[in-house]
Order: C-alpha cells, then sequence, then structure tokens
C-alpha cells in the first residue's frame, strides 16, 4: 500500500495551526471591544517578545507592562475603529485602561482577593469585573471617584498608585485618576521561567456593573490584613547571631 506523503500531513497542521490563531485573535479582539463598549478607555501596551519586553529598553523596569506611548493618558479611548486600528499595526500589543474616568481599580494581592470575593460573595454584595494579573495580583474595577471640575471636590487617599508608585504600595492599590492597569486578555513574562508568557485574564468580565468602591473596601482591606498577618506568621525565623 503506497504511504502518505508528509507533506500534506505537514500542511494540514499548518492550516489547523492557522485557523486556531485566527480564532484566538478574533476571541481577543471581542473581549478588548467589549470591554471598550463597557465605557473602559484603551491604549496600547508593550508585550513579551522572546525573553525581553517588545519596548527594546535596556533594562526595561516594567517589561511588558506599560504603555508604548508616554501619551497614553491623551491617547486612551474607546473608539472602535481606533481601537482595531491599533490591533491591525500590532496584532501582539497589549492594552492598558486608562482609571479614573469610567472606572477605578482597586488592586490586591491575589490570596487577599479570593478570600475577599467568597466574604463578598456570600454577603451579597454587588461585585463588578474581577481580573486576575499573573503571578499574583487581582483587580476589582468599580466606579469611580471621577474628575469634578472643581478640583477641591476631588478628595485624595494614602491608598492611590501611579504608575511610579507601584513599590510603595505592596498591599492594596487604589488605581484611579492619572493611573492604569493592564486589561485582559493581556501577556506578561512569566515569573518563574524567563521568556515564558503568563497573562491577565477575566475571573468576572466588563458585562457586569461596576459598583461603588466603598462597597468593596472594608472586605479588601481586612483581607489584606489578614493576608499580610499570616505570610509575617510563616516567615522562617532570622539565623541566631552568634
Amino acid at each position: 500500500m503506497e504511504r502518505e506523503s508528509r507533506f500534506p500531513r505537514w500542511l494540514r497542521r499548518g492550516a489547523r495551526g492557522a485557523a486556531a490563531g485566527a480564532a484566538a485573535a478574533r476571541a481577543r479582539e471581542e473581549l478588548l471591544l467589549a470591554a471598550a463598549g463597557a465605557g473602559f478607555p484603551l491604549a496600547p501596551a508593550a508585550h513579551p517578545q522572546g525573553y525581553r519586553c517588545s519596548c527594546e529598553r535596556i533594562g526595561c523596569p516594567s517589561p511588558a507592562r506599560h504603555p508604548v506611548s508616554l501619551a497614553w493618558q491623551t491617547q486612551a479611548t474607546t473608539d472602535r475603529d481606533q481601537i482595531l486600528r491599533w490591533l491591525r499595526a500590532d496584532p501582539e500589543a497589549n492594552f492598558v485602561t486608562a482609571t479614573g474616568r469610567a472606572h477605578d481599580v482597586l488592586d490586591v494581592p491575589a490570596s487577599a482577593g479570593y478570600a475577599a470575593l467568597d466574604r463578598l460573595t456570600a454577603q451579597g454584595v454587588e461585585i463588578g469585573p474581577v481580573a486576575v494579573t499573573d503571578p499574583d495580583r487581582m483587580l476589582f474595577f468599580t466606579a469611580t471617584r471621577g474628575t469634578p471640575d472643581d478640583e477641591d471636590e476631588w478628595w485624595p487617599c494614602e491608598l492611590d498608585c501611579h504608575p511610579e508608585t507601584m513599590d510603595e504600595h505592596p498591599g492594596l492599590r487604589w488605581h484611579c485618576r492619572g493611573s492604569y492597569v493592564l486589561l485582559p486578555p493581556s501577556r506578561v513574562m512569566g515569573s518563574e521561567t524567563a521568556g515564558t508568557a503568563a497573562g491577565v485574564r477575566w475571573l468576572r468580565g466588563p458585562e457586569h456593573p461596576l459598583p461603588e468602591p466603598l462597597s468593596l473596601l472594608e472586605s479588601l482591606t481586612d483581607a489584606c490584613a489578614q493576608t499580610a498577618r499570616l505570610e509575617a506568621e510563616t516567615e522562617p525565623a532570622a539565623w541566631p547571631a552568634g
């Protein structure tokens, strides 16, 4: 019996791979447009490129986690056509969403986020969109405190987190005016193996109504405090000095 050439099989595998890739691209596009449709302003961001950030900056301090342009606040938009143009120009681009316009984001350690999510669900509290950011953060999207015309009406908070102050907020971070977060679906550099893409993904999508931030804040801060206590209790004791 004549054996089938390996070449047609290779072509079929290639065709299946291309179809799967096209389907994944369409699904990603739909998720991004759904977020824009919910009022989340988007701007393009860097993405993993092999073992480095696509921005090609040597020693990039936030690889695959920052906007492409310094003018990201001006660029951020919900315009469908503009988002599609960005996607066509760079299909691998991540996207950030600018906070403090249509929404804020309460950003907590993942362990605290899951505990708070269970507590809020049990209490019947309205929970809005929620995303997980690898390797260890969770994002709760809420209504925004806004940007009133009268600056005196805008109340600052010691929890406010801006891109340049991320390291100052290891517990709960409140992203509001002037900040951003990566929007699902985005890829980030892997935490365990260099070059392995991890990601940002929805647990609850942008179709859920945005809750008031104060309705979530107590449960999130309590969960963060409990997580911090547990971590402190489980840390190994320092080696005694001789």
